[in-house]
């Protein structure tokens, strides 16, 4: 298709990976041996060499995907899926080892602090260096440069080399270049993190406009919560392929909820936890006390903990959190704001109830710890069980994906007539 700036085919990417061995050196004689190992497996192919030293890794396998002019496109995955490696063959900086990519248009790339710098050069020759590099004349730089340099806000240090920036400056720098020279494609990796709150926040802002004037944003994230806000496609991959991809709300609440449980029952095993206490299962009830992980917005939802106390600990603090389908946490319970009193040795049943139309129609994941608060932390289990919530007629259904908030809340309203 015409609007179509990246189409990746069958792509995979092949590393040999070495294992390392319990020998602290490699012996000439070794050395010798393997070469004689390898002429030998020439001469007669059927004898089969084995190589325990190395292994063969796929970081990506058979990944395909389309991505459309002006699409804003968030890469998610755990560690270790194939992202970073996705972007750097997008930006051609590594080859792939079979399948293809197809390319319309310039391309800047931001992977890692000072992508593209050379230290040795100022900012501002940096700049001009950056913008040849993406194809562009040196008129057309200048007319960026005032806007590069007041976003980067490095107006003192132009003059100075790169090398001896902070890694902020680099960052700011870095992303100011990328995101103003025009390119038809912007690929970012979660470098952002290198800046403060509200750099990231201008920079989100940036790439939103990048989208909105046409071009495409490629945006790779572990926070579910800035995916769900910068892009409207996200491509997920599980083990260097791809696993989901589309909206890019639904995508980032399956990711979410990836791994947990939607039984409404979880049952936790002691092995690996602290001998002083053990969470042992944990389940979520209807309003007919039924187990379930689908609720009616307009029911409430009782979470019921069981744990034991083998050990008095002095201060225990139980928590509950619970996280939206955007990775968001909507609000904690902390056991001692609701209960007095000391957890002594013994088994134990509490429970929360969440009222009816509270939960806005979304997927949700709960976390929960037990805690000394400021000393130590002796269980905590991330998104242990999840649940999903139905808008079957709130109040709010007629603004249903309006983004009127996280929570519900029925305020009274005092209405007095002014006359004139």
């Amino acid at each position: 298709m015409s609007d179509t700036v990246i189409r990746v085919e069958n792509l995979g990417k092949k590393y040999i990976i070495g294992h390392q061995q319990q020998e602290r050196y490699t012996a000439l004689r070794d050395v010798i041996t393997n070469k004689v190992k390898s002429l030998g497996s020439l001469i007669n192919p059927k004898e089969k060499v084995e190589n325990p030293a190395f292994e063969e890794f796929w970081a990506l396998k058979d990944v395909s995907f389309d991505i459309k002019q002006g699409d804003r496109v968030g890469i998610i995955g755990r560690n270790g899926a194939g992202k970073s490696t996705l972007l750097k063959i997008l930006s051609r900086i590594t080859e792939p080892t079979k399948g293809s990519i197809k390319i319309k248009g310039r391309v800047a790339s931001l992977l890692e602090v000072g992508t593209g710098f050379h230290p040795e050069l100022t900012g501002r020759e940096n700049i001009f260096l950056n913008g040849a590099i993406l194809g562009m004349g040196k008129e057309e730089i200048k007319r960026k440069f005032d806007e590069i340099v007041a976003f980067a806000e490095v107006e003192k240090f132009l003059d100075t080399p790169v090398k001896r920036y902070s890694s902020g400056m680099y960052v700011r720098l870095a992303f100011a270049v990328a995101a103003h020279l025009e390119p038809e494609i912007l690929i970012v990796d979660e470098v952002l993190a290198v800046g403060d709150a509200a750099f990231q926040k201008k920079c989100l802002g940036k790439m939103e406009d990048v989208g909105k004037e046409g071009r495409t944003v490629i945006f790779v994230s572990h926070q579910m919560a800035t995916v769900t806000t910068l892009c409207q496609r996200a491509i997920w991959l599980i083990n260097g392929k791809v696993h989901q991809e589309g909206n890019a709300d639904w995508i980032t609440s399956k990711y979410l909820i990836h791994g947990s449980e939607l039984s409404g029952d979880v049952t936790l095993e002691p092995n690996n936890q602290d001998p002083r206490f053990h969470f042992k299962r944990i389940t979520l009830l209807n309003v007919e006390d039924k187990c379930t992980s689908v609720f009616d917005v307009k029911e409430p939802i009782k979470i019921r903990l069981e744990y034991f106390v083998f050990k008095f600990v002095k201060g225990l603090e139980l928590t509950i959190r619970i996280y939206n389908s955007g990775g968001i946490a909507i609000f904690s319970v902390n056991r001692s704001s609701s209960l007095e009193g000391e957890i002594k040795e013994g088994s134990y049943m509490a429970e929360i109830c969440l009222p009816a139309k509270f939960l806005v129609s979304d997927t949700y994941t709960i976390d929960v710890g037990a805690h000394i608060p400021k000393a130590e932390v002796l269980s905590h289990y991330q998104s242990l069980i999840s649940f999903e919530i139905e808008e079957t007629g709130s109040d709010m259904s007629l603004y249903k994906g309006a983004g009127f908030g996280v929570v519900m809340v029925d305020l009274d309203w005092l209405e007095k007539s002014q006359l004139h």
